[in-house]
């Protein structure tokens, strides 16, 4: 029971916090509400994301220099993370961030009281319950209300490139009363540094932070990570609440996880600035010249047609937008294309982005006044930033670093080998581009089907009053009132499909048949046998499968197009026509510690049972694709809630004494991000298995033609399937590796690979939808997801030209 509601406590001073999921934890819907309500009560909020390691977030606190860490915790492991998390703040100068967390029913009341001695506040769900929501937040606001400001850093500090100290110069001065005496050593102290200044502007949307990102990874690969780059991303800050989501750091994958990284980086909220930039970001450049970085990035928040500030600060401006910008002459009117350097147009996959290019190049002809230079050569580039290893941004990383370089950025020779594109030149998606429309025409189809389907009900309907209304007037001698029926009847004969009248007419007959006492059917050439009825405890027979009892033609149309027999289109019934006979089979569900522990309650529930299904559940750990680690935060989470699988020797482990080639052996995986590794393990596993066989048996090493052959009867023996539903974890468990563009292609690589190797018994995905429905979904939107997702899957192996 929720207490009696009390007054809120309103921050006196400026409250920043961390925010993110745990290492290995994709569960971010908790955290997600939190953060809103932690803006809402007029908190600056920097949002990690999911799947965070503790030298992440602990970074992440001292270069933003927080009051507060709130990490939830759903996927166990949590009292080593949160006491490693407060060890190594403490370890490394930031022992004053308090540290709060959550897991709901996961963390249990004494692991809450160890972690509150070791400094940790675990908000339990009773806590929800008895304080609210809004009231359990307000007191991580009330216990973070303190003035970092108040203690400032030196300049000598900051000059030394001590990051803390940098991080609280910032502080002080972004602070309503900055001390005079540091605005004043560090304005000196970078007068004496010429550090150029990269300024990347542009409208919301657009992917500023994600092709920042991809600057900065080039950056640190070109240059080998010998320049520090200091990054300043402003995020506006919500005028009513005074809070602010700065979710810019999110998008930074190339910071690294190291504590020693060369990349510092800092979200500015804009506390009231009537511009897209605040008054004191200049002294924030200011600083990070002053603590010796070679480069300063500030990214500013999305700014519209007639802002142009950035300009007065930076000595290279980047002005990001995408293709919609709506017709040529709005291009007119952005301000920013009278001071950007270089412009890209992200997003560059997207329809119409070769004609949005030639029109901002021209726009700039026309803003430089330079006619005589061909629109090609005016520095606009195509750009897709969400792509790994785009060409269009490594061209503009080029046309950047030669631009910076002569504003006094030393560079070396760099090792990144240059392009001589404009443009990103591989564009081609998963998904063809003319197939957008892909959902909503399967959604015209089903609604035109079920409408043909009434109107051939009605037809058939009609067909056989018609017959019964002949048919009396015959037996009653009128022969001409008959006759008048019958143009009727053809006319009602012809509306009806060739296929429905055959359905009908055949349909006695198959429905006598179901209900004889056996029935055979066929299945790969093979004739099979099977009972029609089934005898309950009480001695009921039952049949089956269910026969509609009805003789009215149009609810048998009706039955047979919208719901069918089992084996037989549309498959609402199974896409076979009977269960398999002599095997009911038990879900082996098992994961838990190392690969010999599973093993073993495997060959436990395995016992006794005519067919062997494992089930297997991947810690998280596996379930994201790293290997098992000392460090606490990882080590927590080694064989919880799922075992651990890092090489093929655990794989074989996994499932030795079982034969992963019997037809009554099947092996489920639930495994998304790193699928492919770990089914490529166990069809090896699988193949390895069977030439121990073979060398036990003929004493022996096989041929080289015997292994391929062995290998070949595996792959097309072995039965059971893998998840692999990349959409769902984008959508629901966020158990991610690589982007979603590259795991649909993968997910159509293997698909593809089986039908070359002939693989029949093996599923290469399971669309899943229970997940969606534990991240939030209702049960329609649960439903749409989960129809949403396979279909596409199936539109990207058309699109491969595979025969779905």
């Amino acid at each position: 029971m929720t207490d009696a509601p009390h007054t809120l406590h309103v921050p006196v001073n400026q409250v920043r916090f961390i925010t993110a999921a745990s290492l290995f934890d994709g569960h971010d819907a908790a955290i997600n509400i939190m953060r809103r309500i932690l803006q809402a009560q007029g908190v600056e909020v920097i949002h990690l994301g999911h799947d965070r390691s503790v030298e992440e977030v602990v970074t992440a606190a001292l270069q933003e220099d927080v009051q507060g860490v709130a990490v939830s915790s759903y996927q166990g492991g949590h009292v080593e993370y949160f006491s490693y998390l407060k060890e190594r703040l403490s370890a490394r100068g930031a022992g004053h961030v308090q540290v709060f967390g959550g897991g709901g029913g996961v963390i249990v009341p004494a692991e809450i009281e160890l972690l509150r001695e070791r400094g940790v506040r675990i908000f339990s769900p009773q806590d929800g319950q008895r304080l609210g929501l809004e009231a359990m937040i307000n007191e991580l606001v009330s216990g973070c209300d303190v003035d970092l400001a108040a203690e400032q850093s030196t300049i000598d500090d900051v000059m030394a490139g001590h990051e803390p100290a940098l991080a609280r110069a910032l502080t002080v001065l972004e602070s309503d009363h900055p001390h005079d005496e540091l605005v004043t050593a560090v304005r000196a102290a970078a007068a004496r540094r010429a550090v150029p200044v990269l300024g990347v502007t542009g409208t919301g949307g657009s992917g500023k932070s994600s092709l920042t990102d991809e600057l900065i990874r080039r950056f640190r690969v070109d240059q080998e990570d010998k320049l520090r780059i200091a990054v300043l991303a402003v995020d506006p800050t919500r005028r009513r609440s005074g809070g602010a989501l700065l979710g810019d750091r999110i998008r930074m994958n190339a910071l690294g996880r190291a504590a020693d990284g060369p990349i510092f980086f800092r979200s500015v909220a804009t506390r009231g600035a009537e511009r897209e930039i605040p008054s004191y970001l200049g002294n924030m450049v200011d600083a990070c010249r002053a603590a010796g970085y070679d480069l300063v990035i500030v990214e500013t928040p999305g700014i519209g047609q007639g802002d142009g500030a950035i300009a007065d600060l930076v000595d290279v401006s980047l002005y990001v937008m995408t293709p919609e910008f709506g017709a040529p002459t709005q291009l007119e009117k952005i301000e920013m294309l009278d001071y950007a350097d270089l412009v890209a147009i992200n997003k560059f996959e997207r329809r119409g982005a070769e004609d949005a290019r030639r029109d901002v190049a021209r726009q700039l002809v026309r803003n430089r006044s330079a006619f005589g230079i061909p629109w090609e050569d005016m520095p606009v580039f195509g750009t897709s930033a969400a792509r790994f290893n785009d060409d269009g941004v490594t061209a503009l990383y080029g046309a950047l670093a030669a631009q910076l370089g002569e504003k006094g950025l030393a560079l070396s020779e760099g090792v990144l080998p240059r392009v001589d594109v404009k443009a990103s030149t591989r564009l081609d998606t998963a998904l063809p581009v003319g197939r957008v429309r892909y959902l909503a025409e399967i959604a015209e189809s089903v609604r035109g089907y079920h409408a043909a389907t009434e109107r051939q009900a009605a037809s058939a309907r009609l067909v056989q009053h018609l017959r019964t209304a002949r048919g009396a007037l015959d037996e009653s001698g009128n022969a001409v009132a008959a006759a008048a029926i019958d143009p009727l009847l053809e006319s009602a004969r012809q509306a009806l499909e060739p296929e429905i009248v055959t359905a009908l007419d055949e349909w006695p007959a198959r429905a006598e048949a179901l209900r004889a006492d056996t029935f055979t059917y066929e299945v790969r050439g093979q004739q099979v046998h099977v009972d029609l009825h089934r005898t309950t405890l009480s001695g009921s027979r039952i049949a089956r499968v269910a026969v509609p009892r009805t003789t009215d033609h149009g609810d048998l149309v009706r039955f047979l197009r919208s719901e069918g027999l089992p084996g037989e289109f549309p498959y609402t019934a199974g896409v076979f026509p009977f269960k398999r006979e002599g095997e009911a089979p038990a879900r082996m569900f098992a994961g838990e510690g190392d690969a010999a522990r599973t093993n073993r309650r495997f060959h436990l529930l395995a016992a006794g049972q005519p067919a062997t299904r494992l089930s297997t559940a991947f810690d998280s750990v596996t379930l994201y694709g790293r290997d098992p680690a000392p460090q606490p935060d990882v080590y927590g989470k080694v064989g919880t809630s799922g075992v651990s699988i890092a090489t093929l020797d655990d794989m074989k482990e996994l499932y030795g004494g079982f034969d992963l080639c019997s037809p009554t052996t099947s092996v489920s995986m639930t495994i998304n991000g790193p699928a492919p590794t770990l089914l490529a393990m166990y069809m090896n596993a699988a193949t390895d298995q069977q030439l121990d066989d073979f060398r036990a048996r003929e004493g022996r090493e096989p041929s080289d033609g015997e292994r391929a052959d062995i290998a070949a009867r595996t792959y097309s023996s072995v039965r059971g399937t893998v998840q692999a539903d990349i959409l769902k974890e984008d959508q629901g468990q966020n158990t991610c590796i690589f982007s979603t563009e590259f795991s649909l292609r993968a997910m159509a690589d293997i698909q593809q690979w089986f039908i070359d190797h002939d693989v029949r018994n093996f599923y290469s995905v399971s669309i899943s939808g229970y997940h969606i429905a534990e991240a939030g979904a209702n049960p329609i939107s649960q439903v749409a997801f989960t129809l949403s997702n396979g279909f596409t899957y199936v539109e990207s192996y058309l699109a491969r030209g595979m025969s779905v």
